[in-house]
C-alpha cells in the first residue's frame, strides 16, 4: 500500500498555538495539558473547547476533586472566548467527585463512558486528571491497574473519534514516571518563571505525534481574551537569497526629515535600512525621530513609533501628538515590567502590518531594557537582533535611538555591542567649544552607500534640528582635548 493516512488538523483558536503545533491540533489525538497550579491549564483547555465546540462537534468537560463546576464557570465566564449559549447544548459539564470519593476506580471509567455514549462528544476534557491518578494509587487496585485504566481510556476515546485532553498538575513532565506520558499523543507543558519581581509564563510542546512541532519554550500572556502565545521565530530568508532573484544595487533613498542631514547622507537613508541614533540625554534623538516620521506623513506614508516610559504628552512633543491624533502615526506602548521580546515583536509586527506603515521609530533601546523581564535583559543583543531582522523582512525603514553616557575621551556607539546589528549609525555628542556646550553630529556608517564623514555642529530650534553647513573648525574634539585647526599657509 502506498496511500498515507492524513491527519485532520483542528484550529485551536489560541493565538500562536497552531504555529507551535505545526499547523493545528491533530484530530482524535490524546493530549495532556500539564503544569503547576495557576499556570493557565484550565483556561487553555476552555479556550480550545469554546473555539472548537459546536452543535456538530460537541464537548464533554469532566471535573474531579478540584474546584466545583459552578465555581470554575464563574471565573471562566470572565474571558472573551466564553459563550454561554454553548453551555448545555454544545458543551456539557460532568462532576466525577462522587465517583472518586466512592473509591471505585473502575466505576470512574464506566461513568465517563456512559456520559460519552449519551452525549456523543467530539471533544473530551478531564480536569484535573492527576486527582484520578492519585486516588487510584491510594486504592486497592494499584499502579498496574492505573496503567490499564489510562490505556483503556485513551483507546476508548479514540474509538469514539474524540479528541481528548487530560489536565493535571505535573510540573516535570519529562521526569514523571507515569504511563500517561507514553500513552499521550501530545503533551503541553505550562510553567511560570519568577525572577526578581517579574513573572514570565511559558509553554512547551513536549511531544506531538505525527507533526513537526516547534521545540523549545515560548512565552505567553493571559488577558481578557485568554492565552496569547508568542512563538520564538526568525523571519524567512530574504527574497534575494532565492535562485534567480534580482539584487537591488541602487536602493531608493528616503529623506530623514532634516535636509542638512540628507546632505551628509548623500541623498537620504536607503529605504529598508535600520539606523541607530546614539547620543546622550537631551542631544535630540527623539526630535530627529519625530522629524523622520513627519517627513513620511508629508509624503503620505504612515508610521509606527514605540515609546517606552514616556508617552506623547510627557515628550512635550506637539508635532508627534498631532500625527498620532490624526491617525498617521500609531504608538506601540507597554505598561508591563515583565515584557518578553517575543511580545514586543508581536505587537510591533501586528501594528505595522495592520497600518501599512513604511517608517518605524524605536525610542529608545535603553528604555526597552528596563521593561524586559530579567532573562531577556541578559540576552539583550539577541533580542535586538530578532527585532531588527524581523522588521527588515517587512521592508520598513527603522530609526532606533539609544541613550549613551557621554564619555568625552571614548568613541562608543552602544552598550552590549548592538551597534553592529544596524545598517547605519548616526552619532550625536556634546563638546565644549569656545566656552559653550555645543552639540555635534556625524554619520558613522551606512551600509552599501557613500556618505559624508564630516563632523558638524547643530542646534535644536522650534523647527527641529538645524545642522551647520560647514565642518567644525576644531581638531581633537572627541578626544577631550580640542584645538583650533591651523589655517593653510
Amino acid at each position: 500500500m502506498t496511500d498515507k493516512v492524513s491527519l485532520g488538523m483542528l484550529a485551536t483558536g489560541v493565538p500562536g498555538l497552531d504555529t507551535l503545533l505545526g499547523g493545528g491540533l491533530g484530530e482524535y489525538s490524546f493530549n495532556l495539558i500539564a503544569g503547576a497550579p495557576g499556570s493557565g491549564k484550565t483556561t487553555l483547555a476552555h479556550q480550545i473547547m469554546f473555539t472548537l465546540a459546536s452543535q456538530e462537534r460537541r464537548a464533554l468537560f469532566f471535573t474531579v476533586l478540584g474546584e466545583p463546576p459552578l465555581k470554575m464557570l464563574r471565573y471562566q465566564q470572565q474571558y472573551d472566548f466564553f459563550d454561554l449559549d454553548k453551555v448545555g447544548s454544545a458543551i456539557r459539564y460532568v462532576n466525577l467527585a462522587e465517583d472518586l470519593r466512592a473509591g471505585d476506580f473502575s466505576g470512574v471509567l464506566e461513568r465517563i463512558m456512559r456520559e460519552v455514549e449519551d452525549f456523543s462528544p467530539s471533544l473530551v476534557f478531564v480536569d484535573s486528571f492527576r486527582s484520578v491518578a492519585q486516588t487510584a494509587r491510594a486504592g486497592s487496585e494499584g499502579v498496574a491497574d492505573l496503567q490499564h485504566f489510562i490505556q483503556e481510556l485513551g483507546t476508548r476515546m479514540t474509538s469514539w473519534q474524540a479528541t481528548s485532553f487530560l489536565i493535571g498538575e505535573y510540573t516535570h513532565v519529562d521526569a514523571e514516571a507515569n504511563p500517561i506520558m507514553t500513552v499521550a499523543d501530545g503533551v503541553f507543558s505550562l510553567s511560570q518563571s519568577q525572577q526578581d519581581n517579574s513573572i514570565v509564563r511559558k509553554i512547551r510542546i513536549v511531544k506531538m505525534r505525527g507533526q513537526a512541532h516547534m521545540a523549545g519554550t515560548h512565552t505567553f500572556r493571559m488577558g481578557n481574551d485568554g492565552l496569547r502565545i508568542f512563538p520564538r521565530l526568525l523571519p524567512p530568508l530574504a527574497d534575494d537569497r532565492q535562485p534567480g532573484a534580482v539584487v537591488d544595487r541602487d536602493k531608493r533613498r528616503i529623506s530623514s526629515g532634516v535636509p542638512s542631514l540628507d546632505t551628509l547622507l548623500h541623498g537620504g537613508i536607503p529605504e529598508g535600512h535600520s539606523v541607530l541614533v546614539a547620543g546622550p540625554s537631551g542631544s535630540g534623538k527623539t526630535i530627529l525621530g519625530t522629524q523622520f516620521l513627519a517627513e513620511g506623513v508629508r509624503q503620505g506614508e504612515k508610521g509606527v513609533a514605540a515609546y517606552f516610559e514616556k508617552g506623547t504628552s510627557r515628550l512635550r512633543n506637539a508635532a508627534l501628538a498631532e500625527m498620532v491624533q490624526a491617525g498617521r502615526v500609531t504608538v506601540v506602548e507597554s505598561r508591563s515590567l515583565d515584557l518578553s521580546v517575543d511580545e514586543l515583536l508581536h505587537d510591533l509586527m501586528e501594528t505595522i502590518v495592520a497600518t501599512g506603515a513604511k517608517r518605524v521609530v524605536l525610542d529608545s533601546l535603553s528604555e526597552v531594557l528596563l521593561y524586559l523581564a530579567p532573562e531577556f535583559r541578559r540576552e539583550f543583543r539577541l533580542s535586538v537582533f530578532r527585532i531588527l531582522s524581523s522588521l527588515a523582512k517587512l521592508g520598513v525603514t527603522v530609526l532606533v535611538t539609544l541613550g549613551m553616557e557621554d564619555r568625552f575621551t571614548e568613541l562608543r556607539f552602544s552598550e552590549a555591542e548592538v551597534s553592529f546589528l544596524t545598517d547605519g549609525i548616526i552619532a550625536m555628542r556634546y563638546v565644549e567649544m569656545e566656552g559653550d556646550l555645543r552639540k555635534v553630529i556625524a554619520v558613522v556608517k551606512m551600509r552599501g552607500v557613500s556618505h559624508s564623514h564630516a563632523l558638524r555642529t547643530f542646534r535644536i530650534t522650534d523647527d527641529g534640528l538645524e545642522i551647520d553647513p560647514t565642518r567644525v573648525q576644531f581638531d581633537g574634539m572627541l578626544s577631550g582635548h580640542p584645538s583650533a585647526q591651523q589655517a593653510d599657509s
